[in-house]
């Protein structure tokens, strides 16, 4: 029995020394830096260019409008119709305004009767004065009796040309040679003095007109080369000119309004006509393209992982365009530094990486 008993002993114990040996081999589990793809950093100076989509516009245009308001009756133009200096274009009812033509008249045929019965009192009561018939009191009642009458026919005759004018003002004449651009109203419309009802191009000079985004603004002030095609003309090209920015930005759109003066314009380019317009910049930029793989985008910043001495750190960069999988850098990058290309999701700041 203390044989049995000494046995188990021993057992116990050799269990036991053997649990505390295995529990003093402790494993020690390193982590290993993650091999990552890159790709050195290579700035190449390029030249800044952009395209827009305008429309051919004439260099010089006219908002046309009635200087008296009206009901239109006749139109004698059309989009696009050729006109010359004195041209009827448009005509509203005169009717109202050649009433008030008459009452004008009416009141200068009155106004002049009272005007020779004054200066014939004057005359007579003159005679009667110089007689000493009557008082100075009374010869100076007639000469006042005479100046008012005469007020009244410079009065009168004043309205009276100003309705004659406001008559001649219900036809709507082309001041100059030119082409119909725009027509906004028909007959049977009732417009207000002032408000535009066609648009007048003088002279044979063309335009483009564009809208640029206000962070372009700058490269358009030293556009260096502006090239020109046409949708409706696949095969003509031609060479322009920034001549006018708008010092004022759209209100909704936040662009700015741009004309384009085309150089030596080709016989077939007409107003209207849908324009796209390539601009160069005299400035250039440091710039390299990267593979997309590369940004790692936090919020609405694209960012990428610089790699300095087998460390990676984010940063933030200024992307341009896109294209074949790839984005062009503008700004945050230097020559010579190095980017993680590849698995950047995984990556956190501070790792340690392998090349």
């Amino acid at each position: 029995m203390q044989k049995a008993i000494a046995g188990c002993m021993a057992l116990t114990i050799m269990i036991l020394s053997l649990s505390f040996a295995g529990c003093s081999k402790t494993e020690t589990v390193q982590e290993e830096a993650p091999l990552v793809r890159s790709q050195a950093i290579k700035m190449d100076a390029m030249g800044q260019t952009a395209s827009y989509s305008g429309e051919v516009r004439g260099r010089y245009e006219t908002q046309l409008a009635f200087q008296v308001s009206g009901k239109v009756i006749r139109r004698n133009i059309e989009l696009g119709s050729v006109v010359n200096s004195g041209d009827v274009l448009m005509e509203i009812d005169a009717k109202d305004v050649q009433q008030t033509v008459n009452i004008s008249s009416a009141q200068v045929a009155s106004a002049q009767s009272q005007l020779g019965l004054a200066r014939s009192n004057l005359d007579r009561y003159r005679k009667l004065y110089e007689q000493n018939a009557i008082s100075r009191a009374q010869l100076d009642q007639y000469e006042n009796t005479y100046e008012v009458a005469l007020a009244t026919v410079n009065q009168s005759t004043a309205q009276y040309a100003q309705g004659a004018n406001q008559l001649g003002y219900t036809s709507l004449v082309a001041d100059s040679d030119g082409v119909i651009s725009s027509v906004n109203v028909e007959a049977g419309q009732v417009v207000s003095a002032g408000q535009a009802v066609m648009t007048l191009v003088k002279g044979s000079e063309r335009e483009i007109e564009i809208n640029v985004p206000e962070n372009r603004i700058d490269e358009m002030r030293n556009a260096q080369q502006v090239n020109i095609s046409f949708w409706a003309l696949p095969d003509v090209t031609t060479a322009g000119k920034v001549r006018e920015i708008s010092p004022v930005a759209d209100k909704v759109a936040r662009t700015y309004k741009v004309r384009i003066s085309l150089i030596n314009p080709p016989a077939a380019v007409n107003l209207g006509m849908t324009a796209s317009v390539t601009v160069g910049s005299s400035t250039s930029r440091q710039t390299v393209y990267i593979p997309l793989a590369a940004i790692y985008q936090t919020g609405d910043t694209p960012n990428v992982w610089v790699i300095q001495d087998g460390i990676v750190n984010l940063r933030p960069i200024k992307v341009g365009a896109f294209g074949d999988g790839k984005v062009q850098v503008l700004e945050g990058l230097q020559d010579g530094e190095v980017i993680a290309t590849g698995g950047v999701q995984k990556l956190r700041e501070g790792q340690k990486v392998r090349l």
